[in-house]
């Protein structure tokens, strides 16, 4: 396959929404060589050794660690592929090196349980901080395995504000600011504008360019940086607006539902849904996993998303329906505008269990029994 085929740069912004990016067509073996071959030069020697997700709360995290140890080398790791950066730390790091898992929660202990052991075994202390919404067996089960297991609560706190109180440490005020800046994206506060510049920040750059930043700045990003983003949000922007153009309404019991699909920044495709009216948001990519955004009127994103082989906070989760046999199935997924995946997920609300609200009759029967 010639290069110019994938190559983003020469898409135009309908049909880049539409498919997904270079990485995609990358072969998961060819990835995981080079992921390998990263993973060993970061961890050879090294002592201290952090596994976390490349997001801006995962990354904050990260940066503290660092703060407190120096050097410490960072691998990677989706939810997906954590138990493959567990082996690649229990295989590389020195022998008890301490070991940080941030920003990162298994659905099922089996998921991780041969690699975590085998890493508890080799290494020095092994500590794990997170927010997302643990099963309470996954969360004994890996405390029982000899970790520190730190979970804050999802609705109140980010990982960086966990690894923050956690580590044994007086942190400069600017760093617990970047953990606190860093809640207000994590958790869809939308209270400091310079929550979205990190968010973006951390999506747009390399994971090193992004803690080397936060290290020395906080939250508050120099220019050339600033400059860097504004450049990037005409197309973010662009995106967007394709993708909110393309939603349809789902009425599913008491909650309106806004179902698009596209690559685009997923918070504010919901956040453009909610002030059309919606109670719940459903963004389904290219690449065929979702985002599911809730609001005050539904906060039950992780119940849908745990069917759907996801997870994630009452009002932010995310999942990857189990559909995709084959390319052939990708073709489908694209050229319906992830169709399949849409009804999948909409399902998935239609079995959650809801009051019916009363009749009319039954109101007015109410009201007529206080007079």
């Amino acid at each position: 396959m010639k290069d110019w085929v994938i190559d983003d740069d020469a898409l135009p912004i309908e049909r880049k929404s539409i498919l997904p990016g270079e990485g995609f067509f990358v072969p998961d073996s060819i990835e995981d060589e080079r992921e390998d071959a990263e993973a060993e030069a970061a961890l050879t020697g090294a002592d201290v050794a952090v596994v976390a997700d490349p997001d801006a709360d995962g990354l904050a995290c990260t940066a503290l660690v660092r703060e407190v140890y120096g050097d410490a080398a960072l691998v990677d790791a989706g939810p997906h592929d954590l138990d493959e950066a567990l082996e690649r730390v229990a295989e590389y790091a020195e022998p008890d090196a301490r070991v940080f898992v941030c920003d990162l929660c298994p659905d099922a202990y089996d998921d991780v349980g041969a690699p975590l052991e085998t890493l508890v075994e080799r290494s020095g202390p092994v500590r794990w901080f997170d927010h997302h919404q643990w099963d309470d067996a996954v969360a004994e089960a890996v405390r029982e395995a000899g970790v520190d297991l730190v979970v804050g609560d999802s609705d109140e706190e980010c990982t960086a504000d966990v690894a923050l109180r956690s580590l044994d440490y007086e942190f400069p005020e600017y760093l617990a600011e970047l953990a606190a800046v860093t809640r207000d994206h994590d958790l869809w506060l939308r209270e400091d504008p310079r929550s979205d510049d990190l968010a973006d920040f951390s999506y747009w750059s390399d994971p090193e360019e992004y803690i080397e930043a936060v290290a020395e700045h906080g939250a508050d990003l120099p220019p050339e940086i600033e400059e860097f983003l504004a450049e990037q949000r005409v197309e973010k922007e662009a995106l967007i607006e394709k993708a909110v153009e393309r939603a349809d309404v789902e009425e599913v019991g008491p909650w309106t539902i806004g179902v698009t699909y596209g690559r685009c920044s997923q918070n504010e495709v919901a956040e453009a849904l909610r002030q059309q009216g919606t109670d719940a948001a459903v963004v389904v990519k290219p690449s065929g996993s979702a985002s599911i955004r809730g609001t005050d009127a539904f906060e039950r994103a992780h119940e849908v998303a745990g069917q759907v082989n996801g997870g994630g906070h009452p009002k932010a989760a995310g999942c990857k329906p189990d559909i995709y046999d084959d390319m052939l199935d990708y073709a489908h997924h694209w050229t319906t505008r992830g169709a399949v995946a849409k009804q999948v997920i909409v399902d998935a609300f239609r079995n959650l269990e809801y009051d019916e609200p009363d009749s009319d009759d039954e109101r007015a029967d109410a009201e007529g029994a206080g007079e």
